[in-house]
């Protein structure tokens, strides 16, 4: 998993979204515009955050771990079980 650049300043974060409430554009591929990082923070329970590109890599993310999504790189999530998270967006 890339790290986030110290570079990088928050800017807008998503509501919080549940196994119910979770959009289904983000539950399929998808990708940042250039230059935007996200941070996917998990609240409660468990999400299995697969990276597409360059290569396949699957991370279980929990409230110690969050997701880096890096600009422009393909991505999607899966609830696993119950879960509660956000996304924060920094440039």
């Amino acid at each position: 998993m890339k790290k986030l650049p110290s570079s990088v300043v928050s800017y807008k974060k998503t509501p919080t979204f549940s196994q119910d409430t979770i959009p289904a554009g983000i539950l399929n591929a998808h990708q940042t515009k250039a230059g935007t990082w996200g941070k996917i923070v998990i609240l409660e329970g468990e999400l299995l955050y697969r990276i597409l590109e360059p290569t396949v890599e699957e991370v279980s993310l929990c409230a110690d771990t969050f997701g880096v999504v890096e600009p422009q790189i393909l991505h999607q999530v899966e609830p696993i079980g119950k879960v509660s998270f956000y996304v924060e967006f920094l440039r």
